[in-house]
């Protein structure tokens, strides 16, 4: 048995009456180990049982507690089978419907028992009834039927109650106190808005006063004194692994400046000021001996490459190897063929590593690789695999960071640990991170923002149309290939199954070639091999087609400066972000750029809001911040996957103006109570704290 003093943050939630080995079991499915964490599960929502209404004054869709004497109990065989109560409390009546019920029930709801009950109310066949409510059969000597407190309802998960749950928290906050629950934060640090007690806090979440609704001000201070608690976890978390990081030590690199200088002038391009500034951010964190983690985001086409192609060419220069990953084999393809190009004038041997590399081919790579002579490695994970052994990895670019685990990332700073030297991270994304977001999630990253277009791209004009207005935009094809510009038709199809994606594509496909006969039409999805991708991908590039019909995995990195109009269909499907990771692959070249967005009618309000940001936006920062609002942090950053943030409480799109008053209370923890900051990361973060920021 745990001592009476043993902390909630660390005291199992099998101490709890009730809680057997099978609901244990279920509970964890919840993050509920410990009765703290119990305490920090809250309430979706509470039910109003403060009041008993009588019966008589009720209306269809109210939630109302009741309380009457049974008048009747039948079973009904027409239909469905089911068990009818009717129940009167002089001021009408109303009947309880049961399709599943147990013989014991039966007994238990005779004729002139007295009952409480709670549930919706809705209009049944002889009146106003109640299925499968809430209910107890009351003695005559209770005269209480309805509760102190608002009723709260949990997220559940298979096999646990509304009511067990209930038991175990009303158990959990009678165990709650100041010594078994500290308050980890001294006053001064909470922002006036948000200033209670934890405790306070807890209690009023758990179990409302009557007439303190879901909307009171009192619930939301509750609330945001919770979630500011826990935004201070991650912060904490992250800040510490961050501190860690920099006592590595790292290789020292310099650029050379007449190799710069003449890659450079190499380019068909001039590069923005945006560029070159976060060209310098990087050299100073390359030229100094603590690890560089540096995240780089830059819109669509903002010229993220080239600043990576600068970073790899100091480490180049500095005798040091880089590892380039990237998600997809297409964007690692279109890395290489970018590499290739920029520095292969300057003797730099560029190996590729791929899944499908085999045998004797792959052999070569590998020795390349492990004697030193590759310099530049790019592939997708295939880089982590265990046969991979870098000579001396310098420099490690991660391409579109969210869309690997975090594991994945560790595994490849680990690969480059050599005399006690970690090599230096610089990490790409287009997917533009909402302000909030990146303060929290990529805490442990220094942050640049290339927010500059280069010259000559033109903004796309978006247009957004029902699929009744399909022929007509068919037609637009064929007017747009006859100015010698080309299109691209993007399918998207709801069902998961990669199949399903390729048929529906292949359909397309073969329907617009026969409605455009004088147009040249391709087409590339998922199930094709690498090899037959990348040469319709060549072929489309180099103007042997005319229209490209894909699915999504023309998302990221294809580059065709000609390709200027693109059809999304079934656009209402698709989340903000990869609408416009799409609609980024036009626009690349001279001349105006059109995306027409298609929609399958009627559209639910989110996906009205979703294409109408799109259509009036196309600035990548402004779209992700209302992308957080409309979807929530896991899923835009998919970290569904990489087990990155799951809030229990706090919710950025509500409590993100927190933030700055998160990173100045975590400077002041750390510095002043670094005991309170560890307990604070266990409290919230626990045991995935090893990851975090990873």
């Amino acid at each position: 048995m745990a001592s009476h003093n043993q902390s909630l943050d660390e005291l199992p939630a099998a101490t709890l009456k009730g809680a057997g080995a099978q609901t244990l079991k279920r509970l964890e499915k919840l993050g509920i180990t410990t009765v703290g964490d119990l305490l920090f599960h809250l309430p979706l929502r509470y039910e109003d049982r403060t009041h008993v209404t009588p019966i008589g004054h009720l209306k269809p869709g109210d939630h109302a507690l009741l309380e009457g004497r049974i008048e009747l109990a039948e079973i009904l065989p027409k239909g469905r089978r089911s068990l009818i109560v009717r129940i009167g409390d002089g001021t009408g009546f109303l009947d309880l419907r049961f399709f599943h019920y147990t013989a014991k029930q039966r007994e238990q709801l005779a004729r002139g028992k007295r009952l409480g009950c709670y549930g919706e109310v809705r209009s049944g066949y002889a009146g106003l009834e109640m299925t499968h409510p809430d209910y107890k059969v009351i003695d005559d000597a209770e005269t209480e039927v309805s509760e102190q407190a608002l009723t709260p309802v949990y997220p559940l998960t298979e096999g646990v109650h509304q009511k067990a749950i209930r038991r175990l928290t009303a158990q959990a906050l009678s165990l709650a106190d100041a010594t078994r629950l500290p308050e980890l934060l001294p006053d001064t640090l909470i922002p006036p808005a948000s200033r209670l007690q934890l405790l306070d806090a807890l209690r009023l979440l758990h179990q409302p006063p009557p007439g303190c609704g879901e909307a009171s001000p009192r619930l939301a201070a509750a609330r945001s004194r919770l979630a500011f608690e826990e935004l201070l976890g991650h912060h904490l978390s992250l800040s510490r692994f961050r501190a860690k990081m920099q006592a590595h030590r790292a290789p020292l690199m310099h650029t050379n400046r007449e190799a710069a200088n003449q890659f450079l002038r190499s380019l068909p391009f001039s590069l923005t000021a945006a560029q070159c500034r976060v060209i310098s951010e990087i050299e100073t964190d390359l030229a100094s001996s603590r690890p560089m983690m540096r995240l780089v985001q830059g819109d669509v086409g903002s010229g993220k490459t080239v600043v990576a192609a600068h970073a790899a060419l100091t480490a180049l220069s500095s005798n040091y190897q880089v590892g380039i990953m990237a998600p997809t084999e297409l964007l690692a393809e279109q890395h290489f063929r970018n590499f290739r190009q920029w520095l292969e004038p300057f003797g730099v041997h560029i190996a590729f590593l791929s899944g499908r590399l085999k045998g004797e081919a792959r052999k070569t790579e590998l020795e390349a690789i492990s004697r030193g002579t590759a310099g530049i490695v790019i592939g997708t994970h295939a880089l982590f695999q265990e046969q991979v052994v870098f000579h001396r990895l310098g420099l490690v670019i991660i391409d579109e960071q969210h869309r690997f685990g975090v594991h994945q990332r560790l595994a490849l700073r680990e690969k480059g640990l050599q005399d006690g030297l970690y090599p230096h991270q610089l990490i790409m994304t287009a997917t533009p991170i909402p302000r909030t977001l990146a303060m929290l999630g990529y805490a442990d990253l220094d942050l640049s923002v290339i927010d500059e277009r280069p010259p000559g791209r033109t903004p796309v004009k978006t247009t957004v149309a029902p699929t009744s207005r399909r022929a007509d935009i068919v037609a637009r094809i064929t007017d747009w290939v006859s100015r010698g510009r080309q299109a691209y038709w993007v399918c998207t199809l709801i069902e998961e199954s990669e199949v399903l994606q390729c048929e529906a594509a292949e359909k397309t496909a073969v329907t617009l070639a026969e409605a455009l006969p004088d147009v040249r039409v391709a087409l590339i999805h998922g199930r094709l091999k690498p090899a037959e991708k990348e040469a319709v991908m060549q072929a489309f590039k180099e103007r042997h087609f005319d229209l490209l019909v894909a699915t999504t995995v023309i998302e990221v990195g294809v580059d065709v400066p000609n390709a200027s109009l693109m059809i999304i269909e079934n656009a209402e499907r698709l989340g903000l972000a990869q609408l416009h990771q799409l609609r980024g692959r036009v626009g690349r070249g001279p001349g105006e750029a059109h995306c027409v967005l298609l929609y399958l009618p009627p559209l639910s309000e989110t996906a009205k809001q979703r294409l109408g940001i799109l259509r009036d936006s196309d600035d990548g920062f402004v779209i992700a911040e209302k992308d957080l609002e409309l979807r929530g942090p896991g899923e835009l950053l998919g970290t569904r996957q990489t087990g990155q943030i799951q809030f229990r409480i706090a919710d950025l799109s509500r409590d993100g103006h927190l933030l700055d008053a998160v990173a100045q209370a975590a400077a002041v923890l750390f510095r002043d109570y670094p005991d309170r900051a560890e307990r604070l990361i266990r409290r919230w973060v626990g045991h995935s704290v090893q990851y975090a920021g990873a």
